[in-house]
């Protein structure tokens, strides 16, 4: 092992590292001051973006070809740094009100960060693996972390028994690939294709457990059924977290795998991928249409959006357009995050401690008791929809792009249709804050405030100057990208 492979992983060296001396220091902080446990590991995420923003663009192979650092890993880092630093201005004030601050929260969260900084780099399928618990067990704890509430101790069941039914699937595929290959590597799994010495069928059944367990991870029908249930029952500031970090995780492997180990294979993997976006598209947001909750609402919505970013993944099948739709599916996941995280702040904005507040009726009125919350709701809802001139449409626009440029015109009408019915159920949340009275409770927390301020403002600079960040998202290639 060289200086340069520790390099390629400093940015996870530091959050680990950093994390395990909170751990030890957070036993002498006072239990009515683990505000300074969150100031600490703010501090430890910071650190670690510096670093990812110096290393943007060098790319590096290390520890024999299991980490790949390039420009596709470092955007994603970029995405879950930012994410965890958020899901920790969330929480800030959130865990305190709720009457489940503790530490533990502040050290838990940048472990998964770690793991899902450590899935945009792996280039092996062991490694695959080892990131996709890494940052599957914290969530599992988080999502019970308001025990003893029966809603987030089910939450979390529900979330750990089929994680680890999906990371079966995963574990399972990696070994039926390892058996038509005699490889994990993904590299090498390429190289064996392309000499056309894999057994075929083997390789293909692996492929496809493979795909299960991250689709999983990202959501995606029919793999989809724990979204609504963990998402309302965990506490909303984890919900937010999650929604974005673990979905962008997914997708960091699920992109990685597919483009730089199976692209031999992308004639029998597109036509099932192709149905799979469509029918995630279209489920999530008919189921959403039903939804009195926010929070299932929302959920229904993640749903609804891991098909949106999944169409990219078909339209990269065609080696030539690979770098335009994986450049479309980065821009839309950081579109994502911004705005997803806003509109949760939003909700744990009008969030009651009994749980209270949380039907889409509470927001009645919103639009004349705080008018600027109302108005950073409806630029969230707005690009959530896709409407410009929101950083939302700005995704689409470039993942449909991507999609019509494949040839794939019958994907890119279901993902029209679906993006028109969404309108109905986003902007029925805008409707009730402005068209019906009422007089709904809010909090004015500081760090809840920035957070929505700072997600709003971002989501309409960067709709209506999106070029710099998709210029970022151009370059960041995959060094293994065919």
């Amino acid at each position: 092992m060289s200086s340069s492979d520790f390099l390629a992983i400093l940015p996870m060296l530091i959050i680990a590292g950093w994390t395990m001396v909170i751990l030890l220091v957070d036993l002498f902080i006072p239990r009515e001051r683990k505000g300074i446990t969150a100031l600490l590991s703010a501090i430890g995420l910071l650190a670690a973006l510096v670093v990812v923003i110096l290393q943007f663009g060098e790319e590096r192979v290390a520890f024999g070809g299991m980490i790949i650092a390039d420009g596709y890993a470092s955007f994603l880092q970029l995405v879950f740094i930012i994410s965890g630093l958020i899901g920790i201005a969330l929480a800030y004030d959130y865990i305190r009100r709720q009457g489940i601050e503790r530490g533990e929260y502040y050290t838990i969260l940048p472990f998964s960060v770690t793991g899902m900084m450590l899935m945009a780099q792996a280039g092996d399928l062991i490694v695959i693996f080892l990131a996709l618990e890494l940052l599957s067990i914290p969530l599992y704890v988080l999502a019970g972390f308001a025990r003893p509430k029966p809603e987030s101790e089910e939450s979390a069941m529900k979330y750990f028994l089929l994680g680890a039914f999906a990371s079966s699937f995963v574990v399972y595929g990696i070994a039926l690939v390892y058996g038509a290959t005699q490889t994990t590597n993904l590299d090498a799994i390429l190289t064996t294709l392309q000499a056309g010495q894999a057994e075929g069928t083997l390789l293909l059944i692996g492929a496809g457990l493979i795909l299960v367990g991250l689709g999983f991870k990202v959501a995606a029908v029919p793999f989809h059924m724990w979204t609504p249930d963990v998402y309302q029952g965990a506490p909303s500031a984890v919900t937010a977290f999650m929604a974005v970090g673990a979905k962008a995780g997914g997708f960091a492997g699920l992109l990685r795998v597919f483009l730089a180990a199976f692209p031999e294979l992308a004639a029998d993997w597109m036509p099932v991928v192709v149905w799979i976006a469509a029918l995630t598209m279209t489920w999530g947001n008919i189921a959403a249409i039903a939804q009195t909750n926010i929070k299932r609402m929302l959920a229904y919505s993640s749903i609804a959006h891991a098909g949106y970013i999944l169409m990219a993944l078909p339209a990269a099948g065609k080696t030539e357009l690979a770098p335009e739709a994986v450049s479309g599916a980065l821009f839309y996941l950081m579109a994502y995050t911004i705005t997803n995280l806003g509109a949760w702040a939003v909700v744990l904005a009008l969030e009651k401690k009994e749980g209270k507040g949380l039907e889409i009726e509470d927001y009645a009125g919103l639009g004349a008791r705080r008018p600027l919350l109302a108005i950073m709701m409806t630029i969230f809802m707005l690009s959530l929809t896709g409407i410009p001139p929101t950083v939302g449409f700005v995704g689409k626009f470039y993942v449909f792009r991507a999609v019509i440029a494949s040839d794939l015109i019958g994907l890119a009408l279901v993902g029209v249709i679906t993006s028109l019915i969404s309108a109905f159920y986003y902007l029925r949340v805008v409707v009730m804050m402005y068209m019906r009275p009422g007089e709904p409770e809010t909090r004015s927390e500081f760090w809840l405030n920035f957070s929505v301020g700072l997600a709003a403002l971002a989501t309409l600079v960067l709709g209506l100057l999106p070029g710099p960040l998709f210029e970022i998202a151009g370059n960041a290639h995959m060094v293994l990208l065919p």
